[in-house]
């Protein structure tokens, strides 16, 4: 049997039968619902081998954007870890500014009495001498201060300024043994005076009878009066009593409300006109 594609056959007579076969297959293609079927299994036939044919270019692709996706990730994070450090940063700035301003909120509004004037100061250093309890701010005349002045922080009273320069001035601190403080029982009223002993965290009260009402836990605040302290801040809690009936008065200790180990931040207060009238 001869093949009509074998040697035999002329070229011309080949290529005559791949265009007629070529048109018939167009036009059945086109006219006739064969062709459509035709083409569709064609399709279907083929279709794996596509798949196949494409399987190197989706699996590069598959890769690139796998390698890309990771080099994206690995810089996002490394731009969060950066962002995160910078918001902690921010965070703790934040923290310190609330605190630092809940604190002059405290300054600035201690007392249920508040007199006409006021200014914050910062403590620059603090006296070397263990024997005389006082600080430098950074206030002074410039700030229209004047010696004598009371000055508290967040908590309670301070001390009042000594030795008022142009821009820094002293502060006299309540423990100081040459320094006291006109005070009053919340509890009852009862008027006495806190003196300091030369201890940081301790106060005495001077010439305490032994009949007078005082209780470990007392709350002392300013009397207003001797013309220096606005009536109504806190001055110290009492913690130690001791009634010896051989001593004229009682043995009365109190602990200052003010850290006075700590102090940074200081308000310098001015008396109201109508209470230096009634003191006068």
């Amino acid at each position: 049997m001869k093949l009509m594609f074998g040697r035999t056959v002329s070229l011309q007579l080949r290529l005559f039968v791949a265009v007629f076969l070529s048109i018939v297959l167009i036009i059945g293609d086109r006219y006739t619902q064969g062709g459509t079927v035709f083409r569709t299994s064609l399709n279907t036939l083929v279709s794996p081998l596509i798949y196949v044919a494409n399987l190197p270019y989706e699996l590069f692709s598959f890769s690139a954007k796998s390698l890309h996706t990771r080099d994206q990730l690995l810089t996002e994070n490394e731009a969060l870890k950066k962002k995160q450090m910078l918001q902690s940063e921010q965070l703790q700035q934040y923290q310190f500014l609330a605190r630092e301003n809940q604190k002059l909120r405290a300054l600035l509004g201690s007392s249920a009495k508040q007199s006409n004037r006021k200014i914050i100061a910062q403590v620059l250093s603090v006296h070397s001498n263990p024997y005389s309890h006082q600080v430098v701010i950074n206030r002074g005349t410039t700030d229209e201060l004047s010696e004598g002045q009371a000055v508290i922080d967040e908590m309670g009273v301070v001390g009042q300024l000594t030795k008022v320069g142009s821009t820094t001035s002293r502060v006299l601190l309540m423990t100081d043994t040459t320094h006291a403080t006109p005070v009053r029982i919340l509890r009852n009223d009862v008027r006495t005076v806190v003196e300091g002993i030369g201890k940081i965290n301790v106060v005495k009260l001077s010439h305490v009878p032994h009949s007078l009402d005082v209780r470990i836990g007392d709350v002392l605040v300013t009397s207003g009066l001797g013309g220096t302290f606005p009536e109504g801040y806190p001055v110290a809690v009492v913690t130690e009593i001791n009634r010896d009936e051989g001593q004229p008065f009682a043995q009365v200790y109190a602990e200052p409300i003010a850290q006075l180990d700590r102090i940074r931040l200081l308000v310098i207060l001015w008396r109201n006109k109508q209470e230096r009238l009634n003191n006068d």
